[in-house]
């Protein structure tokens, strides 16, 4: 036989479990974010951000070989332009980088970087320089796999804008 509460104790009980559910749902949830974020934000992976710097300073030498040795060639890269996605392969977009007499220069800020296995996303301010002053600015977003032990860029996007002075 199983034991029963008074229809008045089943109540008081019911509306406690509401009540503190109410209280205790948003606290496991934002527990459960930053657990995820500790987790996945490991520097467990180091080198995740060494083919972003390899990729743009190679693209200051304007070296095809150089940036395509740390892209996946088939991978996308995704420019968002005046509210308009321009979509290419990344071996497209290092197809674009012609040699040439214009210094160019990528630089990124305080990349915030987040792993989870052989998986990884950089997402960073960055200003572009052209002859050595700001020329636009805007995010970076990479995915990156691992591929053979070596991370490789997977995919790029970007927005632009001008520079704040």
């Amino acid at each position: 036989m199983r034991p029963t509460l008074p229809r008045a104790s089943r109540a008081f009980a019911a509306r406690m479990l509401r009540s503190n559910r109410r209280r205790l749902t948003p606290l496991l949830a934002c527990l459960a974010l930053v657990c995820g974020a500790a987790i996945a934000d490991t520097p467990a992976s180091p080198g995740v951000l060494e083919p972003v710097h390899a990729f743009f300073d190679a693209m200051s030498r304007h070296d095809q070989a150089a940036m395509r040795a740390q892209v996946l060639p088939a991978g996308t890269a995704t420019l968002m332009r005046k509210g308009k996605a321009v979509q290419l392969t990344l071996g497209d977009f290092v197809d674009h980088v012609k040699p040439g007499k214009e210094r160019i220069e990528e630089r990124i800020g305080k990349p915030q970087v987040m792993v989870d296995q052989d998986l990884a996303v950089v997402w960073a301010p960055y200003t572009f320089l052209l002859e050595g002053k700001p020329h636009h600015c805007g995010i970076d977003v990479f995915n990156l796999v691992r591929v053979d032990g070596r991370w490789r860029i997977a995919a790029i996007a970007d927005n632009s804008r001008n520079c704040e002075p």
